[in-house]
Parts: C-alpha cells; sequence; structure tokens
C-alpha cells in the first residue's frame, strides 16, 4: 500500500473544498463530487477532477474503493448518515475521516451505518462565514489547528495517515478524544454563534440608528452570524449534550452581570475577567514550545498523543512511526 494516498472528497462546499484544493496544490491526486449542482460545475470550470450527476457520490465512492483512496466526509451533519450509508455500500472497508465540526454523534454514526471503515475524525479550525466553491481556498488550512482523534478503538495507523493528510494541506494536528473536542468547541465556537446571533437580533431592533452607529466592535461580535443558517444550526443542535453546559455557563455569567448592574451599577468583576481570560488564553497560545516525538507503536502512544492534545500542543510532522509534536 503506498504511504501517500489519493483522496475522494464528498461535498465540495468550502470546507470540503478547501480540502480538494490543498490536497491537489500538495501533490496528492484528488477528486471529489458533491449533490450540488453548483459546486460541481464551479469546480469543474476551475480545472478540478469532479464527479457529476445523479450517482455523482456513489460513483466517486467505487472509485476511491478502486485506489484504495482515503475518503473524506464534507457534507452537513445532517447529511452524515445517508452518505455512510453510500461508503458502506460502495467503499467498504476504506480509510475515512470527516470535517464535520462536531465529533461523538459522527463517530456514533459511523459504528452504527458503516461499520466496515476504519474511520478517524477530523475538524479543521479553519472558516469563514461564506460558504459554497467559491468561497474555498487552497490556503484555508495553512497554520490552522486540526483535530484527528484518539478514541479507545482509533487504528494508530490509520490515525498517522490522517493525520498526515492535514499537515500536508499546512494545517497543525491536535490529537483528542471525540468528547473533548465537542465539549472544547461548544466552549470556543458554538456558543459564539449562538452569542452572534442574539447580538444581531439586539442590534438589529435598535432600527435605522442602530444600523448607522454599528461600528467596529458590532462587526466583531457579529460576524459569524452571516453564516449560513443551515450550518449553524446543524454543528449547534448536534452538539446539543455539549452545548447546553455551555450556554448554562453564559448565561450564569450574563445573570450575574445583569444583577451586578442592576444592584450597584457595577460592571467592572464583569468586564474585569472577561479581559484577565482573554489574556490567559492569548499567553497559552504564545507560550515557548517543546518539541516532543511520540513513538506511535510504544505501549503508552494513545496516552502520550493525548497529552499533546491537553496541553495545547500540536503535531507538526512525522518521521517513520514517530510523531513530531511542540507543546507549550
Amino acid at each position: 500500500m503506498n504511504t501517500v494516498r489519493d483522496v475522494c472528497v464528498i461535498g465540495l462546499g468550502l470546507i470540503g473544498g478547501s480540502v480538494l484544493r490543498a490536497a491537489v496544490a500538495s501533490g496528492r491526486k484528488a477528486w471529489g463530487a458533491s449533490t450540488s449542482t453548483s459546486d460541481t460545475e464551479a469546480a469543474a470550470a476551475d480545472g478540478y477532477d469532479v464527479v457529476g450527476g445523479d450517482d455523482a457520490v456513489a460513483e466517486a465512492l467505487r472509485r476511491a474503493a478502486a485506489a484504495d483512496a482515503v475518503v473524506v466526509l464534507a457534507v452537513p451533519l445532517t447529511a452524515v448518515r445517508s452518505v455512510l450509508a453510500l461508503v458502506e455500500r460502495h467503499a467498504p472497508g476504506c480509510l475515512l475521516t470527516d470535517v464535520t465540526s462536531v465529533k461523538v454523534p459522527v463517530r456514533e454514526a459511523v459504528r452504527a451505518v458503516a461499520p466496515s471503515v476504519t474511520f478517524v475524525g477530523g475538524h479543521p479550525m479553519a472558516g469563514t462565514a461564506e460558504s459554497g466553491w467559491q468561497a474555498a481556498k487552497d490556503d484555508l488550512f495553512s497554520g490552522a489547528a486540526w483535530v484527528t482523534t484518539v478514541d479507545d478503538d482509533t487504528d494508530l495507523t490509520a490515525w498517522r495517515e490522517v493525520s498526515a493528510l492535514a499537515v500536508a494541506l499546512g494545517a497543525r494536528v491536535v490529537p483528542l478524544e471525540s468528547e473533548t473536542h465537542d465539549e472544547t468547541v461548544a466552549r470556543v465556537s458554538h456558543v459564539g454563534h449562538l452569542l452572534a446571533a442574539v447580538l444581531a437580533s439586539v442590534g438589529a431592533a435598535g432600527g435605522p440608528v442602530a444600523a448607522a452607529l454599528a461600528a467596529g466592535s458590532f462587526a466583531d461580535g457579529t460576524r459569524v452570524a452571516g453564516t449560513r443558517p443551515a450550518l449553524v444550526q446543524a454543528m449547534t443542535e448536534g452538539n446539543r449534550a455539549a452545548l447546553l453546559s455551555v450556554v448554562d455557563e453564559a448565561l450564569g455569567a450574563l445573570g450575574a452581570a445583569r444583577g451586578s448592574l442592576a444592584s450597584t451599577g457595577g460592571l467592572a468583576s464583569t468586564i474585569e475577567a472577561g479581559h484577565e481570560a482573554l489574556r490567559r488564553m492569548t499567553d497559552q497560545r504564545n507560550a515557548p514550545r517543546t518539541s516532543v516525538r511520540v513513538r506511535l507503536s510504544a505501549p503508552d502512544a494513545r496516552d502520550a498523543l493525548l497529552s499533546v492534545g491537553h496541553r495545547g500542543g500540536h503535531v507538526t510532522g512525522f518521521d517513520g512511526d514517530v510523531a513530531l509534536a511542540d507543546v507549550p
């Protein structure tokens, strides 16, 4: 088996389209398919190898099976199960990854619908408020964190292949359990989408005057409210269990701020706590880093990889069966 596999991308929107563009730019043979005629036609017009027609996804998967390609699912969470059924039918036993924004529901769907595949979950922490093939870029993942899941049943040889693909596309790999991923993105992504929606609604209630006065802080706080609503709904509702507790935390903090404002007129505690929290996150992100090596054949490899992720580290490359990482 070749160590560098071909890549079959199912879904050609912002993320899937960027995977296809970046895979080709990295020198890999790659093709894609989508149920969106507009995305397929636009990708073909740009010179990419795409499969069109009513049987496009099945045809692309049959091609992946023949080439022993890695299959990348880049479809909304609501479409995952139906596409997995096609994977199980047309590319059984394939190496499968995904770029969906939640990991536990996808893992459970794979176990239920496509049990023959070797699956490693993935999620690149990159994107814009735009969608569709025309928004895709071949450098979207440059320097971005890309989670690849290390669960109890993860095959570390397959994990290495999927992670090496992410590195080849320009990303830095963060090894995490699916549950840790979902809880964390609820904090740093999904609750932000909900708060942006609320902020946009509150601002718009001010009418024309609010529109005239809205400046940088409003634009920064509401940017992701411009994302296609169906995508936001799919990822937030799909992460319901983790998001509920994070929403409760946010409501508690807002409630405390409201209580303080009503009783004393003061907001110092809330404002200073947020300022300090952002400073800590910035310091953690910019902390000096130390190089570590994780031998994937070692008995403690799984724990060592998770330690890299839990410490805020990244896997940046591979030397044989050794993962090269840096940690704060």
